[in-house]
């Protein structure tokens, strides 16, 4: 099953038409039961991104949350965040889709990674770079992992292509008027584990690597990212570098991860971090894209 998560006060209305209420608001404190009254799907209004890895097996769902995403979400005129997945790469295409059909017109995109700005231009999506004072009306995007009680979102563990940004991805996401996350039913969990990317400075590297390696002693390992070859502790020969110049270590974490929150505000206080992977703080709703 995949599910949308959007963000809670979202209003999909065209730009200077009077707002519209969600179809089916529901508080964050509601989110967590309400999930297992709509097994088949949710979605959130807008404030937080997400990336999504799906089995095969889960496509046809994922397609229509995807589709959903688009269509409830996105009207003519506005100015898109595109993201970055498997789930975001279905939304692109259907959005390019409405597009040729002429059921949606002058929308432009705002690529999130390189990936997701390739399946635009193939989509036949008109393209901007992103830039701070950019409005943007909606994004979509997979998360990585979804913390169920607190909705916080992981993303960034996909692997990079060349020049792309979490910071910027995280920046769309976050500066949208409307976010949705699209996501696989086992990717919106309570069992949290895997790692967390964190952006570092890295010209002392090590040092941040070691500081942050105590900070999470015995309960997780630390990796630079290689861009090419086998991934270590020291990242090989070969470390991944972003666009801005950082590189990224992945806090790999052997036990379960009690607190998303707690390890965003942990790795904040640590010099040489610039950014990490978790998106918090963005009140949602759920929906069920089968009911729409």
């Amino acid at each position: 099953m995949a599910r949308a998560i959007t963000s809670a006060s979202f209003s999909a209305s065209p730009p200077g038409a009077p707002h519209l209420p969600l179809r089916r608001p529901w508080t964050t404190r509601s989110v967590a039961a309400s999930l297992h009254l709509s097994p088949i799907g949710l979605a959130r209004s807008p404030r937080l991104p997400a990336r999504a890895t799906a089995p095969v097996a889960c496509a046809p769902d994922l397609r229509q949350a995807a589709k959903v995403t688009v269509d409830e979400y996105v009207r003519s005129g506005m100015v898109v965040g595109l993201g970055s997945g498997r789930a975001s790469g279905l939304a692109i295409k259907y959005l390019g889709q409405r597009l040729r059909e002429g059921t949606l017109k002058g929308i432009v995109g705002v690529p999130t990674s390189v990936s997701s700005a390739s399946e635009a231009a193939k989509a036949g999506i008109r393209l901007n770079n992103y830039q701070e004072n950019l409005q943007i009306d909606f994004a979509f995007d997979d998360a990585d992992l979804i913390e169920e009680r607190t909705l916080t979102a992981v993303i960034g563990r996909r692997k990079f292509e060349g020049g792309e940004s979490i910071i910027e991805e995280k920046s769309i996401v976050k500066k949208a008027s409307g976010l949705a996350f699209i996501v696989a039913e086992n990717q919106y969990t309570s069992d949290l584990d895997g790692s967390i990317p964190v952006l570092i400075n890295s010209g002392n590297w090590l040092e941040t690597a070691e500081e942050i390696d105590d900070l999470f002693l015995g309960d997780a390992e630390v990796w630079r990212r290689p861009s090419s070859g086998d991934a270590g502790p020291l990242g090989g020969d070969f470390p991944l570098v972003t666009r801005e110049g950082h590189h990224v270590l992945d806090v790999i974490f052997t036990s379960p991860i009690l607190d998303l929150g707690q390890v965003a505000e942990s790795l904040d206080q640590i010099d040489g971090v610039v950014d990490h992977g978790i998106i918090c703080g963005i009140p949602l709703v759920l929906f069920d894209p089968y009911e729409l």
